[in-house]
């Protein structure tokens, strides 16, 4: 059996790297490849509702772009047998064993959404994925507007390892990049719009993904990258990924939340109720007192208390 590693998925056919070779195979999964029996440990079995267990069970598991797999050649196929277990699984973009997501976000064109940018940390803090925030267009920006958004992004600096401000088209900013990637397994992350593919385009020139200007009318961006691909890059790989408008949590209690925030998470041990505490409606809060010291972006807090509510209301799914 040899081991691969997936770079490409299109209408259920898989391009794989043998890990031996180094050459490019299109394979296609075992039919019973999907149901595996999974136990409690295993880095397939995610909590998918309120009340599911991580527990033995069989489960439907599909390959995904960044699984290890092993593979073998069946007649005039290259058939995918097992896939390795997961160190992270994200599903949006729907990517395996990521070492690091760069969050993409343009500064205008369409608006920086901080609401967004916090709703992702908590995905990836999920994951234990180390995160890198690329701001984007900073040439459609003003001058004045750029500098009130860097301020505010500054809170940031405590919880991203690296902030990078870059006009791709022109190619400013983007060498910053190239020691980030070296060696590793890098996804970018964002809504449509923010320029993802202008980005990789001005990193590996020649690779000419398509891009496509912003819709004026529904203020946002269309799909131009249709699928998930890893491409080859600093001794490594770079994933563009589609872009995406909503990002849901798989979190079902209320006081799960707060520890995807880690810069609340520091101050929880002041509030008179500890960690149990919520941060809501608890008397003696530290972290709603660091936010009327303007210790903590207002935002940021409004955001957490949508994210909570959103969490309390969620309708159960079985």
């Amino acid at each position: 059996m040899k081991k691969g590693f997936i770079t490409k998925i299109i209408s259920n056919q898989y391009t794989l790297i043998d890990l031996e070779t180094k050459k490019s195979h299109i394979a296609v999964a075992r039919g019973k490849l999907r149901y595996q029996v999974v136990d409690e440990e295993s880095s397939f079995n995610i909590k998918q509702t309120k009340r599911s267990k991580l527990e033995q069970k069989i489960m439907t598991i599909t390959p995904k772009v960044g699984d290890y797999v092993n593979f073998d050649f069946v007649e005039d196929q290259v058939i995918i047998f097992d896939i390795l277990p997961r160190k992270n699984d994200l599903v949006r973009p729907d990517v395996s064993n990521i070492d690091q997501v760069l969050l993409v976000f343009s500064a205008v064109d369409p608006a920086f959404s901080f609401h967004l940018l916090d709703r992702l940390l908590v995905v990836i803090n999920q994951q234990e994925i180390p995160a890198l925030l690329v701001v984007s267009k900073i040439d459609l920006i003003e001058e004045e507007q750029l500098k009130q958004l860097k301020e505010d992004l500054k809170y940031y600096e405590k919880i991203i390892e690296n902030i990078v401000y870059v006009n791709s088209k022109q190619k400013i900013g983007v060498d910053v990049l190239f020691d980030v990637f070296k060696d590793k397994v890098s996804v970018l992350a964002g809504q449509t719009g923010v320029g993802k593919s202008t980005l990789v385009n001005a990193l590996i020139p020649g690779l000419e993904l398509k891009t496509q200007a912003i819709s004026k009318a529904l203020g946002r961006g269309k799909h131009t990258t249709r699928h998930t691909e890893l491409y080859p890059f600093r001794d490594g790989y770079l994933v563009d990924t589609p872009g995406f408008s909503k990002i849901d949590f798989l979190l079902f209690h209320e006081d799960e939340l707060k520890q995807f925030f880690p810069d609340f998470a520091q101050l929880s041990e002041s509030c008179r109720f500890g960690y149990s505490c919520l941060h809501e409606n608890e008397p003696n809060c530290a972290v709603k007192k660091a936010v009327q010291n303007k210790e903590i972006l207002p935002s940021r807090y409004e955001n957490y208390i949508i994210f909570l509510t959103e969490i309390k209301n969620q309708k159960e799914r079985y």
